[in-house]
């Protein structure tokens, strides 16, 4: 089954002597429980497509589905809503709340989605992530493998149809790198999760089942990695 379908996607920025092409006529489909690596140039248009993906952005033209959903017939609200059941959002630098605990920012999706509270679910993740003594910590007192952990279980516990990642490794040493990497391995094959990684890391993209180069906005290469 089809996890993800992209058809024609365009996203132009500016007018005129300002418009900036960030995705030209990009098509391509993506099957439940793959691994796909997106990688390319800064500017090539990778960011802002992981965004679409996720409904934070708009394109200018052309179709998005996720988990069969097509995102442009969805409201604003009901973007908010996709995102909150059906992905799980990790950032190069963490979006934690740094007033909330460990705890407290792993459940924060259930909370805003006013939904019943897992607690199994809870120490499940928090023992998966080695984060049961860290439970009631802040994030200023987690080390950046521990912080993006963190974030790791958030996307998480609302058992996300896909997982999508932005760079999630950029801002950790070599060590946490790899440790972040096999989690989200790890995830993608236990619970047969759809995982999208936008990365201009080579070693962390040959992880992936498959491999789209983007530059200037266009697919130069999608192959498969095994």
């Amino acid at each position: 089954m089809k996890s993800v379908h992209v058809e024609n996607l365009t996203k132009i920025y500016g007018t005129g002597e300002n418009e900036v092409v960030a995705l030209n006529q990009v098509s391509f489909s993506i099957e439940e429980g793959e691994f796909v690596a997106i990688t390319g140039a800064s500017g090539s248009g990778k960011s802002t497509l992981l965004y679409i993906l996720a409904g934070l952005d708009k394109p200018t033209s052309g179709e998005v589905s996720v988990d069969q959903i097509n995102l442009s017939s969805l409201s604003d609200n009901q973007l908010s809503s996709f995102r909150r059941k059906k992905v799980g959002l990790i950032y190069q630098f963490y979006n934690l709340i740094p007033t909330l605990t460990v705890e407290e920012n792993i459940v924060l999706p259930v909370r805003l989605d006013k939904r019943e509270l897992k607690k199994d679910r809870l120490e499940n993740l928090l023992k998966v992530f080695h984060l049961e003594k860290k439970k009631y910590s802040y994030p200023s007192q987690l080390s950046g493998g521990e912080q993006q952990r963190v974030a790791i279980a958030r996307s998480l516990f609302m058992n996300p149809m896909i997982i999508l990642a932005d760079e999630p490794t950029g801002n950790l040493d070599s060590k946490n790198s790899k440790e972040v990497i096999a989690y989200l391995k790890n995830t993608n094959k236990k619970y047969n999760r759809t995982l999208i990684v936008v990365t201009h890391n080579m070693e962390i993209a040959n992880e992936a089942d498959r491999i789209i180069e983007l530059s200037d906005g266009k697919i130069i290469s999608d192959r498969k990695v095994r």
